[in-house]
């Protein structure tokens, strides 16, 4: 083996320096001109109609030190990770120690999740908290059945998180029906609608089935906008019922549970069982999510994701496919929705807007399509970051854009990147000579 000599390494490693130390200045360098204008200077039109402003070039000057120690370290993890993403430059034992991580994280959260309650009983803004970020974990992982497992681009999954809802509250304030017989409804009803929306996307693929989605998202917030006489209208519908506990109320009443159990009444009690609820409906959700997958349709959608044409071409029902694939997405929206109705007690048209689908998708797309784990730990990354930044109101927008830029560049298929099918050869084999025109295998 040749040795590289000294001065050749040296070179080669002050020329990557530089590169470095270039591209950061660049970054800093613009990053100063879009600061100086969005941050250092800022107006506020004052009581006598008078234009007043000031300047915080401080803030400016700290912006821009972050974005050059920021591209610093990106140029240096690019440079350990590998490109694209991969992990060819992780030393082995760091990458036998992710790997360890990743077996074990999942029970870890698990665990934990079920003891939020337990450990956070007396702050109801964590509890509040966390069943929201169940509820986006739930709607990351029914889209994660259309988009990371089938391949099929869905920007107005919040058309079936709506049908969910306004099913829910019609049921149960114009019948009187309990939660627990409306989920179902509601799951049902949403699946028809996401067959419905199938059925004209079939032959669509790409940005144009992204567009069809999109203006099927608008057109049910516009219905329900519209239809005063059955949702409300801009009113949206309120008094929705509480779900019980197997038909015992959760208040303060002779007949609630507390009284039952002898135990003073406590408004906690109902927000546990919620979060116990959500819970259980997310984990319903990952669990027919991977038995799926590992059921001839769930690899009917992968091979639609990986190649449509080869997947026609291998005899598969393509229209069932995509049908399936938006039927089952939308169920699990549906459930969601119908949660989301109960939880909140009052709901409008003004909660499901295209925001919505772009969070969801972005939790998807970010915790990597086709994982599972990822999708958890997106939601917990973008729903409780936006509550770490509310503080800093100014500034929210702007941290939780440059992180999303970040993983992009550090991680493009996501936190937890798993796009492997479930089924593969693991070694070659041969061909009968008398199924090759050539005349051996």
């Amino acid at each position: 083996m040749t040795a590289i000599p000294h001065e050749t390494t040296h070179a080669s490693r002050t020329a990557g320096i530089a590169y470095i130390l270039k591209k950061s200045l660049i970054s800093a360098l613009v990053a100063l001109v879009l600061f100086s204008l969005m941050v250092g200077v800022r107006t506020e039109a004052g009581s006598d109609g008078q234009l007043t402003y000031w300047t915080r070039f401080g803030e400016v000057a700290a912006l821009v030190a972050v974005v050059f120690g920021g591209s610093i370290v990106i140029e240096l993890l690019r440079q350990w990770i590998g490109p694209n993403g991969t992990d060819s430059l992780v030393p082995p034992a760091v990458r036998s120690g992710m790997s360890f991580l990743g077996r074990y994280l999942a029970p870890a959260l698990l665990i934990f999740t079920f003891l939020v309650p337990v450990i956070f009983y007396d702050q109801r803004y964590i509890l509040d908290l966390a069943i929201l970020v169940l509820t986006y974990v739930m709607l990351g992982w029914g889209l994660n059945v259309v988009v990371g497992l089938a391949g099929l681009l869905d920007l107005g999954y919040v058309a079936f998180y709506a049908v969910g809802a306004y099913s829910y509250a019609l049921l149960a304030t114009n019948f009187g029906w309990s939660f627990w017989i409306c989920l179902p409804l509601a799951g049902t009803l949403a699946a028809f609608w996401g067959v419905l929306l199938g059925f004209p996307v079939l032959r669509l693929r790409g940005d144009y089935l992204a567009i069809v989605t999109l203006a099927f998202g608008e057109i049910i917030r516009l219905v329900i906008i519209n239809w005063q006489s059955l949702t409300g209208g801009p009113n949206g519908v309120s008094s929705i019922p509480r779900p019980s506990f197997f038909g015992i109320p959760l208040d303060n009443s002779d007949n609630g549970l507390a009284a039952r159990l002898g135990i003073e009444y406590s408004p906690t009690h109902r927000i546990v069982f919620l979060f116990y609820v959500i819970l259980a409906l997310a984990l319903l959700t990952n669990w027919v999510t991977i038995r799926l997958r590992r059921l001839p349709i769930g690899r009917a959608w992968e091979a639609l994701r990986e190649d449509e044409v080869a997947c026609r071409a291998l005899g598969i029902n393509t229209t069932t496919t995509k049908l399936t694939a938006f039927a089952t997405g939308a169920m699990f929206g549906g459930f969601a929705g119908a949660f989301f109705a109960t939880r909140q007690g009052f709901i409008s048209p003004e909660s499901f807007t295209f925001q919505e689908s772009a969070l969801v998708l972005a939790i998807v797309v970010l915790g990597g399509m086709g994982s599972q784990l990822g999708v958890a730990l997106a939601a917990l990354a973008m729903i409780g970051g936006f509550e770490l930044f509310r503080g800093l109101e100014n500034y929210r927008m702007l941290v939780f854009g440059m992180a999303m830029v970040l993983i992009m560049i550090w991680r493009p298929r996501g936190l937890i990147g798993h796009r492997a099918p479930t089924v593969y050869l693991t070694k070659a084999k041969a061909i009968s000579s008398d199924l090759v025109k050539e005349g051996h295998g």
